[in-house]
């Protein structure tokens, strides 16, 4: 299905809030679901594009480049934002699987992973991995992607990093071959007062390693552990995730205090 509009398909408006979209989503996800429409068509192509729509509008950072490519280029908006975004780009840090598994529990649908196997074939893969007591699951998209290493997303919401990033980067390679986070890769933090948390915007970062400082474009509300990716940066990418720093008083208060 040719995806026009990603309000539309969604059927909001731009000043949507989160919950708002979420609760759309969910309603026209429990509709398509293919398990209320088997053998449909139809069906399955308007559940893959509520599934694209609601992965972009969901996270404010590409939900933020939608909108400004909508307010310069206006219908043809949805092109241009897939030039830069492949399939991995789009439903990466998704909690789409979430509301599969919550369909699953509550009306006896089938699981997640069952469920995109059927809908997106060969271009969907899984896996899971393990070191010691830390287990997770996450997912991948194979297909229809851009030139270049596909990335781990996590089924759980958020970015894999660090040492379970590597684990997790073990099982993907073993399970298609390929891919993975890279060597290259680095992380680090990026601590933001909660003024400039809130408000986003333009925000200065010094990259130790190569000697430089680096402007960053952070979305306003942006929360404490949410990653940021920058591409281009040296052999791989730079994985920032967001701390956001107590005021100088109630770190007083809490040193002395014992809080």
């Amino acid at each position: 299905m040719e995806q026009k509009d990603y309000y539309e398909a969604l059927g909001i408006d731009k000043s949507a809030t989160a919950k708002e979209i979420k609760e759309a989503y969910r309603r026209l996800a429990f509709q398509y679901h293919p398990d209320k429409n088997p053998g449909d068509p139809a069906a399955v192509e308007r559940m893959k594009g509520i599934n694209e729509a609601y992965a972009v509008l969901s996270d404010p950072v590409k939900k933020e480049r939608y909108d400004s490519l909508k307010d310069s280029y206006g219908d043809s908006a949805y092109n241009r934002f897939r030039q830069g975004y492949s399939e991995q780009d789009i439903f990466r840090d998704s909690d789409i699987n979430q509301v599969f598994e919550e369909f699953s529990r509550s009306f006896g649908f089938r699981n997640f992973e069952d469920v995109f196997r059927e809908v997106y074939g060969p271009g969907y893969r899984t896996f899971q991995f393990r070191q010691g007591n830390v287990f997770g699951r996450g997912f991948v998209f194979t297909g229809r992607m851009r030139a270049g290493t596909p990335s781990v997303s996590s089924a759980s919401g958020g970015i894999i990093s660090g040492i379970l990033g590597k684990v997790a980067g073990y099982a993907f390679r073993k399970i298609i071959g390929t891919g993975g986070p890279q060597e290259g890769d680095r992380y680090d933090m990026l601590k933001l007062t909660p003024e400039q948390a809130k408000k986003g915007g333009k925000i200065g970062y010094t990259d130790k390693k190569y000697s430089r400082d680096i402007i960053i474009t952070v979305p306003p509300g942006v929360t404490r552990g949410k990653v940021i990716r920058l591409r281009g940066l040296g052999p791989g990418d730079l994985y920032l995730k967001v701390e956001i720093t107590k005021p100088f008083l109630r770190k007083i208060a809490e040193r002395f205090l014992g809080r």
